[in-house]
């Protein structure tokens, strides 16, 4: 048999499952900052633009790392790295906290809170980024080509159900305390990482002599306007996480509150997450992964409900009709992400997928740079509606573009 369509290093379907839970696991330990560090950090005296240049940095120093912890993956193992990985987002997680617990509590504020904050997100940015290209780089191993765009978009899947997943838990856990959320993502990524040990099988050493597929250059003319085109979609996507908490506490006026303000914006936040999460669950597992899809149909389609949805939020005002509006984000999000992916991944040959399903995976984390600090100076200088409307022009934007993009793209039988 061509080896080629052997793969290299064969995992069980509950060992791939694990993989996604890990994914999911770390998607939701990034995310839970923009439901809790919101309205906390406000309340413990920082402004807007400062707490996004606090994770805009943290995901800067996180894009910029990740090919090297693909490197370090290659060489200790993909197993220990992806376990590192997700006990160090407990951890640094953990000391994030811990600083918010000593802000409320009025024992730091000021420089001394802003700078001890930089200094644990970095931590975050150094030691966390390992579980990405590990688990990509394991996926590709335990599948062939044939298979192969199925498991890493499993994975990519898995991170963006974990980035809503994650903070939609705040609704759940928000009435044991402001920062209960955020021990929870740090609890489930060091038990997802702890059951990941054992789950997976020991580190092989690699054979040199096997050839593994070459990374394609990001400039690659076949993914460049795939790759771009998330990490704008991103943009959109990271102004609005940033900036929601702030929206729904000023919208519904939750400072009124006094002490119990943080609280409750938490809770708030959550359950309009939990509404996101609902539904890209929904479509994810009810839609997607039955039925045979076209992605040149469902990503101008997904696109344009997003922009439906934000639309909404910004009109209707009552907090029912918001939560009924980021379900319709949560539809076409999930109808989105996954389409545009496989569309990058037709754009190559099978066996050039895995590094091109690779390659787009830094679109989120690109797209997070930049926009947390976007919406945090539209919201900071425009007013509370402007992320919201700027991001649904863009994402009309996109929605045209993608109209035009697929018309280019091959069938997904190619």
């Amino acid at each position: 048999m061509d080896t080629t369509e052997t793969p290299l290093h064969p995992l069980s379907a509950f060992q791939r499952n694990m993989l996604m839970l890990a994914t999911i696991a770390m998607g939701a330990g990034m995310s839970i900052n923009f439901v809790v560090v919101a309205p906390l950090t406000r309340k413990a005296g920082l402004g807007e633009v400062e707490v996004a240049a606090i994770l805009t940095l943290s995901t800067l120093l996180y894009a910029f790392m990740i090919p090297q912890w693909g490197r370090i993956a290659d060489r200790v193992g993909r197993k220990r790295v992806m376990v590192f990985s997700l006990i160090m987002m407990g951890l640094t997680n953990t000391a994030f906290l811990f600083t918010l617990e000593a802000a409320l509590a009025g024992a730091m504020a000021g420089a001394a809170l802003l700078l001890t904050l930089v200094f644990v997100r970095l931590w975050f940015g150094l030691l966390t980024p390992g579980l990405q290209p590990a688990s990509m780089a394991a996926m590709t191993d335990a599948t062939t080509p044939a298979n192969r765009a199925a498991g890493l978009g499993m994975l990519g899947a898995g991170m963006s159900i974990g980035s809503i997943l994650g903070p939609a838990g705040a609704a759940a856990l928000a009435p044991f305390g402001a920062l209960a959320p955020l021990w929870g993502t740090i609890v489930f990524c060091v038990v997802v990482g702890i059951v990941l040990g054992y789950a997976l099988p020991k580190t092989v050493p690699r054979d040199r002599a096997m050839l593994r597929p070459k990374p394609l250059a990001m400039l690659d003319k076949r993914v460049r306007p795939h790759l771009a085109f998330l990490v704008a979609y991103f943009i959109c996507v990271g102004m609005i996480q940033q900036t929601l908490g702030w929206f729904i506490e000023d919208r519904y006026n939750l400072g009124a509150l006094g002490d119990k303000s943080g609280e409750t914006a938490v809770l708030y936040t959550g359950i309009v997450f939990a509404c996101m999460a609902v539904a890209t669950i929904a479509v994810q597992f009810g839609y997607i992964s039955r039925y045979r899809t076209d992605p040149r149909q469902l990503l101008p389609i997904g696109l344009g409900i997003v922009v439906v949805g934000y639309i909404g939020a910004d009109t209707l005002i009552s907090f029912p009709l918001l939560c009924a509006s980021f379900f319709i984000v949560g539809v076409g999000s999930a109808l989105a992400i996954p389409s545009a992916n496989a569309l990058g991944s037709l754009s190559v040959t099978r066996e050039e997928q895995g590094a091109a399903a690779a390659l787009m995976s830094a679109a989120p984390p690109a797209g997070f740079i930049f926009g947390p600090l976007i919406g945090a100076a539209l919201y900071k200088y425009a007013g509370q509606a402007a992320p919201l409307i700027v991001s649904a022009l863009l994402m009309t934007g996109l929605t045209v573009y993608a109209w035009t993009l697929t018309r280019k793209a091959p069938a997904p039988s190619a």
